[in-house]
């Protein structure tokens, strides 16, 4: 059975799984579906197309599916869809995508976004990433799984986030970071690789071993970018990992990549 609070405003188009938790003073809008045994924990609003997905928690005064902090939006229809088991703390605040950006923003499963973050429109995140409290990702970001964005870090729209990167605090992003990239700097410059991450995620130290070894070809100053890819492929062409990397620098995208300073 769901627990409404008398002072919630729940729309009666809205739709509500089992065991839903709605606190005192939320608002829910009409084209809202909260999944089963979602949280509202208090002064929350959920509002637009916005799907919570199951288990996630919604804490007090976040702002949740209101229309996109964008001059170019003209009302479109878009949707804001938000997996499984997230934890989205106070103030957060997450827009819906708009025409210019495939009309959706998604959020993956047992993400943690603290105090004060915020994910705008068009924006991709992968699953099990932590965003540290007002962390701020601009439109058309992509994060990737595992990756970490550290306090008061600041991603340029477009820009790309690779699996098992981090971001440390203060840094502002303006080009892409290769995954398992560690990004810092008052404008991100690559620092190696994110060692630490590896290491709780269980890669072996084969896996790391390698991965520096290609990061130093990689960023090597001999030759062109290009030339040292097509090496690191021929090496590792068998090696998972170090070829995510490579296929993520290849890809065609408006931001540059980042580079060691």
């Amino acid at each position: 059975m769901s627990l409404i609070h008398a002072s919630a405003i729940i729309d009666p188009k809205a739709t509500l799984g089992s065991d839903v938790t709605v606190g005192p003073y939320c608002i829910v809008g009409q084209d809202v579906h909260l999944h089963d045994r979602v949280k509202l924990h208090s002064h929350v609003v959920v509002d637009g197309r916005t799907d919570v997905g199951e288990d996630t928690q919604i804490y007090p005064f976040s702002s949740i599916g209101l229309p996109p902090q964008d001059l170019k939006y003209k009302g479109e229809d878009s949707e804001l869809v938000i997996g499984k088991r997230n934890t989205i703390r106070e103030y957060v605040t997450m827009n819906p995508g708009t025409e210019d950006g495939g009309m959706r923003t998604i959020v993956g499963d047992d993400c943690l976004f603290m105090a004060s973050t915020h994910v705008a429109h068009d924006c991709i995140v992968g699953n099990n990433v932590i965003m540290a409290n007002n962390a701020t990702l601009a439109g058309h970001v992509e994060v990737g799984d595992f990756a970490i964005i550290g306090g008061l870090a600041a991603v340029h729209q477009f820009a790309r986030i690779g699996r098992h990167a981090i971001v440390g605090g203060m840094t502002g992003v303006e080009n892409n970071v290769i995954p398992y990239g560690s990004v810092v700097g008052d404008r991100a410059r690559l620092s190696g690789l994110n060692v630490v991450g590896l290491k709780r995620r269980a890669f072996s130290k084969e896996d790391i071993s390698n991965l520096r070894t290609a990061y130093r070809m990689l960023f090597a100053e001999e030759g062109t970018l290009a030339e040292r890819i097509e090496v690191v492929a021929n090496m590792f062409g068998d090696n998972v990992a170090i070829m995510e990397v490579i296929t993520f620098m290849k890809a065609d995208s408006p931001r540059g990549l980042t580079q060691p300073r």
